[in-house]
């Protein structure tokens, strides 16, 4: 069967628990399987009964959920890959809600599941964008704040002052000839917190766009070109402009507010990193629907990393 294009498609194509285990392992393992315990690869055999593999070095058996995200939880293979399909394919997010009624398991569960699936799609790179010829823009914005759909005690809590008081800067990072985006929560928005994520994200050499923001002054003296387009005069100066991000910034908002309502700042990366995940893989004319096999297998996470 073709890869599901629809969420009909998803539940049949996952509802097959051996289906799910060939898709598992053909996205961890490309090359065939791996021991977990001994590294060994082609020296074991398939237990059918079981669905996982004995190893005939170390005599141990391993299945396809031991060393990821789905290592020790209860729930089933089918309702984990179908999440994972709605995650990436809905282009404003999916609530924990909406999954667990959809999934048949509790908020609770599902917020885990999600928690869990947004974990695998951290970038953790370390390929810089840009480079000689590249245009790159940088800005920052600020999420949260929004008085008027707090509640009382939450308004209170939250809202300590005017401006940026109580809200968490974000820095996005685009490369325009690539179309890449990243984007990372930071501590603030001076100098000493916005320039070395863009040193540790950007190559030396390329054009970097940014607004008159002062926390920027310097980037020329190093090894980048920079320019700067004054916001309060215009947004667009020619090819100087930061409106790529602006785009993101209103899907990633348009997600927060309208439907996960409320995210706490200590939550608010994992939505960041769903946000440029599903930017970065989005569907184009080369490749019309996004395709969940994309997520990096690499990070081998044990139990209790949601």
């Amino acid at each position: 069967m073709d890869k599901p294009k629809t969420l009909q498609q998803a539940i049949r194509y996952f509802s097959d628990e051996q289906v799910c285990v060939d898709t598992v392992a053909a996205i961890r393992w490309p090359d065939g399987p791996v021991c977990h315990w001994c590294g060994l690869q082609d020296k074991h055999y398939y237990l059918a009964a079981q669905r996982r593999w004995k190893c005939k070095g170390c005599k141990k058996q391993f299945s396809v959920k031991v060393g990821t995200i789905f290592e020790d939880s209860p729930i089933s293979l089918d309702k984990w890959l179908t999440a994972l399909w709605m995650l990436v394919n809905c282009k404003n997010g999916i609530s924990s809600y909406e999954v667990g009624r959809d999934l048949g398991i509790t908020q609770k569960s599902a917020w885990f599941v999600l928690h869990r699936l947004r974990l695998a799609l951290q970038h953790g790179s370390l390929v810089k964008l840009g480079g000689k010829g590249h245009e790159v823009e940088v800005d920052e914005t600020f999420i949260g704040g929004a008085a008027r759909f707090m509640t009382a005690k939450r308004r209170r809590r939250l809202i300590t002052g005017s401006g940026p008081s109580g809200k968490t800067p974000v820095i996005g990072i685009l490369d325009r000839k690539t179309n890449e985006v990243r984007a990372t929560v930071v501590a603030g928005r001076r100098k000493h917190h916005l320039q070395p994520e863009v040193l540790a994200n950007v190559k030396p050499g390329s054009s970097i766009y940014t607004d008159n923001l002062q926390s920027y002054d310097g980037l020329d003296y190093k090894g980048f070109e920079h320019k700067v387009v004054d916001h309060a005069v215009r947004y667009v100066d020619g090819k100087v402009h930061t409106n790529g991000l602006e785009n993101f910034w209103s899907l990633l908002k348009r997600g927060l507010k309208g439907t996960y309502i409320a995210v706490e700042p200590f939550h608010l990366f994992r939505y960041v990193d769903e946000q440029a995940w599903r930017y970065n893989n989005r569907a184009t004319k080369e490749r019309p629907m996004n395709d969940a096999d994309r997520l990096i297998w690499r990070y081998r996470r044990l139990r209790g990393s949601g």
